[in-house]
């Protein structure tokens, strides 16, 4: 037997969808230069104070005219974006959904969303269990990108879920670019899980894919702008060798990027110890 050619078989199912009264249009996903990600830490180490600046810092970022001016520099003049909060491995919340930005009023919209509900901290710190939340919304995004980007922040390493490295192998094998903005800023909670070195924990276990690079927060100060200067380098083209004040990933000693675990689990039998 002979199958018709393709464009028969189009038309066969359109016809016996008639028949059957269940005809589906298929919908051709939008395209936009840049499918981007914003993943922030509200772990419980994050005041109420810094987790606000967070949210106003993003929000400033995206409504500045240079950050609008990157995003209609593209190809297409329009990004998709969404943001998330997260902390530990089952703890994310989904603060702005999958929306198009094009327009100075777009990124308005956005910035308002970011000022309705206040965030919520939450126990521990999953790094892996934030990107892994991104891989699924990066499979539901409904948009075509010309690149995907995740732009994680966080003031800490992973301690909860699996490890950070795994996680990230696997979203950068997709064709995802994850960026970096370590906090060592100490401003908040000081806890026994910090490190001194978070920049360089991001730099080798954290960001990947090709370009990636971080811009580490020392101040509370330095936030917004760092936002700002991110996104630009992020939407614009992604080239961080014109931009020298960011941290490419580059050959380095292995480092530990375990520590988060491990200080975990050091703490944790220390308690058992001293437990009557």
């Amino acid at each position: 037997m002979r199958w018709p050619e393709s464009g028969a078989l189009v038309a066969l199912g359109v016809f016996l969808g008639l028949v059957h009264g269940d005809v589906r249009p298929l919908r051709a996903q939008e395209a936009v230069d840049v499918e981007l990600i914003l993943a922030v830490d509200v772990s419980l180490s994050m005041s109420p104070a810094e987790m606000e600046i967070q949210r106003d810092g993003y929000a400033a970022a995206l409504t500045h005219e240079t950050v609008i001016q990157a995003i209609q520099s593209g190809l297409h003049g329009r990004i998709a974006l969404a943001y998330f909060e997260w902390a530990g491995n089952f703890s994310h919340r989904v603060v702005v959904p999958w929306t198009l930005i094009a327009t100075a009023e777009d990124a308005a919209r956005v910035a308002e969303r970011l000022n309705v509900d206040p965030p919520t901290s939450a126990r521990r710190t999953s790094i892996s269990g934030a990107i892994d939340f991104a891989a699924d919304l990066f499979a539901e995004s409904g948009f075509q990108g010309q690149r995907r980007v995740l732009d994680i922040s966080g003031d800490g390493p992973n301690n909860q879920g699996r490890p950070v490295t795994e996680a990230r192998d696997a979203l950068v094998a997709g064709g995802v670019v994850i960026n970096g903005l370590p906090l060592m800023t100490r401003d908040g909670l000081t806890t026994t899980y910090d490190v001194d070195d978070l920049d360089t924990y991001y730099a080798e276990c954290v960001i990947g894919g090709p370009g990636a690079f971080m811009i580490p927060v020392n101040d509370w100060s330095q936030f917004p702008e760092a936002v700002r200067r991110k996104l630009v380098i992020e939407l614009a083209d992604g080239d961080v060798l014109r931009h020298p004040s960011v941290i490419r990933v580059q050959a380095a000693a292995p480092y530990d990027c375990l520590i988060g675990e491990k200080m975990w689990q050091d703490r944790t039998w220390i308690w058992r110890r001293q437990e009557p």
